[in-house]
């Protein structure tokens, strides 16, 4: 297949694109930065700088939409909260834009968004079809799928990918863990009561090609393992996969101050269940906290 991928050299996006390279398929990767493009992938991969370079009668089998600028790492400012949105909202209605001028438009779309869509929730069960949030990340996230959904219409088969933490020893949360709990300092976050969602990258990633080649998969759907836990049992099993003990506690007085809005990330939660993909048939090779995080820390051994 011939596929356009945003966000490719992001954390999730390169392990995707190699994981396509090494199945054979021919990829497309939009970055301002083509020189790291290059670097990643060695050179195996084409590299856009714009979607300017999208010409109608240019053809992909398949886009993929994981552009996104981090959400927690900067205050959200709103200089901040506009570069959050140009890197979700505005990439994607520039590909809109592009395959309705297409001369020939994609079979499939696969457009990125987040379990953050639904708010801070409690111990309430959230499946696909639940109430949204109403808070700035839920918000962001409902734009982000109401800029990705008129593909629909163009008779593009769109997937909505709602993420949950996505789990590798080498990127995301579990990076930034890893050496405070390797130092006995990995502590719980207030209560530790919040549900946190999560997925090991190798269901993340089976799933986006599950998807991809399942042609009667279409709408949303939560990327999350099937059994979310709370903060404080995350935060144990992690320092027992790594042997060691997580008596602390960060309190939520101590952060609040700083993180402003962002402390919802934090400080709340959603219990996120994948009844779509499940119900499609999708199986997860990862499904507890328990085996993810086993897995996880053999591999850090073997690095």
């Amino acid at each position: 297949m011939r596929i356009l991928i945003t966000g490719g050299t992001g954390f999730i996006g390169r392990h995707l694109v190699n994981r396509l390279l090494r199945a054979g398929h021919q990829i497309t990767v939009l970055s301002r930065n083509p020189n790291k493009v290059k670097q990643l992938f060695d050179g195996q991969v084409n590299s856009w700088s714009s979607l300017t370079a999208w010409r109608p009668d240019i053809y992909f089998d398949a886009v993929i939409n994981l552009a996104g600028e981090p959400i927690i790492d900067q205050a959200w400012t709103q200089a901040r909260k506009r570069e959050l949105e140009d890197s979700r909202i505005g990439i994607t209605q520039q590909l809109i834009s592009s395959m309705t001028h297409a001369r020939v438009r994609p079979a499939v779309f696969l457009s990125g968004s987040a379990i953050g869509i639904y708010g801070n929730t409690g111990e309430l069960q959230c499946t696909e079809s639940s109430q949204l949030g109403s808070d700035y990340a839920a918000t962001l996230c409902q734009r982000w799928e109401a800029a990705a959904r008129p593909a629909e219409a163009l008779g593009v088969r769109t997937c909505q990918l709602r993420t949950g933490l996505v789990l590798h020893q080498n990127g995301g949360l579990i990076k930034k863990m890893l050496l405070p709990f390797k130092l006995g300092l990995g502590s719980r976050l207030g209560n530790g009561q919040q549900i946190m969602s999560w997925v090991h990258l190798t269901d993340y990633l089976n799933a986006v090609i599950f998807l991809l080649h399942t042609p009667t998969c279409h709408g949303v759907f939560n990327l999350t393992a099937p059994h979310p836990v709370s903060n404080e049992v995350f935060t144990h099993t992690l320092a027992n996969s790594l042997r060691r003990k997580a008596w602390l506690v960060t309190p939520e007085w101590a952060l609040k101050p700083l993180l402003k809005e962002r402390s919802i990330l934090l400080f709340g939660g959603q219990r996120v269940i994948p009844e779509q993909l499940t119900t499609a048939g999708f199986q997860f090779k990862f499904s507890t906290i328990d085996s993810a995080l086993q897995h996880l820390q053999h591999l850090d051994e073997m690095t």
